[in-house]
């Protein structure tokens, strides 16, 4: 990776080119903000096969919570959410692209493993797409979606996750 530091968009397609994007994952999981150390560790001895950064529809990820009416666990109101996803949506509708979710295919279901506020953040600022690394437990599955997204934009990783 560039830098090791940095968690964007940008760097998760550098970690990407270097074929190193579950290291990045893994940084990015235990720094500063995400705090979730043990989350990459538990991902990592999954030994997971990474593809992203992707940019994907919010309703179609399933999050462990989220508003009424979105494939989520559970259901929460507006007010639940921690006072900073306010501040985070303010930001991103100044331009801030939050760094990529975390997310792994499973069951035919894209699962949101990190970044339920950043998704809260981005549909309270209007948006309805997210950037994210997508974790499969076969390379073959992996390299299958990485082909069709070249032809697609992605949409049949979508489409086979419902």
């Amino acid at each position: 990776m560039r830098d090791h530091h940095e968690f964007s968009v940008d760097a998760a397609r550098a970690a990407a080119a270097d074929d190193a994007l579950d290291a990045w994952m893994a940084e990015f999981l235990a720094s500063p903000g995400s705090d979730n150390a043990e989350l990459a560790e538990i991902l990592r001895d999954r030994e997971l096969w990474w593809l992203g950064p992707l940019l994907l529809p919010i309703d179609r990820l399933h999050r462990l919570a989220g508003p009424p009416g979105h494939p989520v666990l559970t259901e929460v109101d507006e007010g639940w959410w921690r006072d900073d996803v306010g501040a985070l949506g303010e930001r991103i509708s100044a331009g801030w692209e939050p760094p990529p979710l975390v997310v792994t295919h499973r069951d035919r279901q894209l699962v949101v493993e990190d970044g339920n506020h950043r998704i809260e953040a981005i549909r309270q600022a209007g948006g309805d797409e997210a950037w994210a690394i997508v974790g499969f437990e076969e390379q073959v599955e992996r390299d299958r979606y990485a082909t069709s997204s070249l032809i697609d934009g992605g949409r049949s990783l979508i489409d086979s996750a419902t």
